[in-house]
This record gives structure tokens, sequence and C-alpha cells, in this order.
């Protein structure tokens, strides 16, 4: 799978506005290539500076095949979101002292996910990774 996003890249850094120098939104994410047999893609962000166990930002899940990407600011229709490292619900923007490196994983699932709103990190990521059939990646940099 393809994963890339119209704000950033790997030569370009993710802008303040999506971090907690700026606005704090989540940024826009698209993909392209997954499986087929694909009944439910998802999204972690998490911070691959991390050394063991990776601090995620972000988990979306039980997005429509038909979806092709993520707006900014937005979760898509009828898509739910886990609790993050942090505890909360939703997108928990980055805040580094200094430069650091995060990931955005879009995961093709075989099935849907069994699991409410509000699911805990724990849940949701075993979740995923149980139901995982392919995945794509791409990643960001806040330099601020």
């Amino acid at each position: 799978m393809t994963v890339t996003s119209s704000e950033f890249g790997h030569v370009v850094p993710i802008p303040r506005t999506y971090t907690c120098h700026g606005s704090g939104q989540s940024p826009p994410v698209a993909w392209s290539g997954a499986p087929t047999s694909t009944k439910a893609l998802a999204l972690v962000m998490d911070d691959s500076d991390t050394p063991i166990d990776p601090y995620v930002y972000w988990i979306v899940f039980n997005i429509s095949t038909a979806t092709p990407d993520i707006q900014a600011g937005h979760v898509p229709p009828g898509a739910l979101e886990a609790r993050n490292s942090k505890g909360t619900v939703g997108y928990t923007p980055p805040c580094p002292d200094g430069r650091h490196e995060y990931r955005f994983t879009v995961y093709a699932l075989n099935a849907p996910l069994q699991l409410p709103q509000g699911a805990s990190l724990t849940a949701a990521s075993s979740a995923i990774a149980s139901h995982a059939i392919g995945y794509g990646r791409t990643d960001g940099i806040v330099a601020p």
C-alpha cells in the first residue's frame, strides 16, 4: 500500500498547524493499493523515535474501503477512534522539544474491528494486529 500526505513527506516537515505549536488539528493522510480482500482500514500515528513501546498519537479504525483518505481535522464518516497513549480519544498533536519523526501507518484489515468508539489502546492495537492483511506507511518530521 502507498500512504501519502498533501502536507508533508520525507523531505517536507509536518506543518506547525498539525502540532501543539499550531492549531493541533489532525493532518490529511491518503492511501491506495489496499489488497482486494480488504474489508476495512485503520490508521495509526505513532512516534518512530520511541525505542521500545511507541507512543501512539492517533488510532482511527473501521474506515470504509471506499474512503481514499482522511481530510485535515476530520474523521471519515462511520470510522471510529480509539484511545491514544495520552488516554484520550482522537488525535493528540505532537509536541516535541527537538526534531522528532512520526509514522502514519494505514492497515488493510480482513474484517471490521468489533470495538466501540473510545476502545482502549491495547484492544485496538491487538485487534488491528490480528486482522491486518497489508499495510503502508509514510513518515513525517516535526522540528520546532
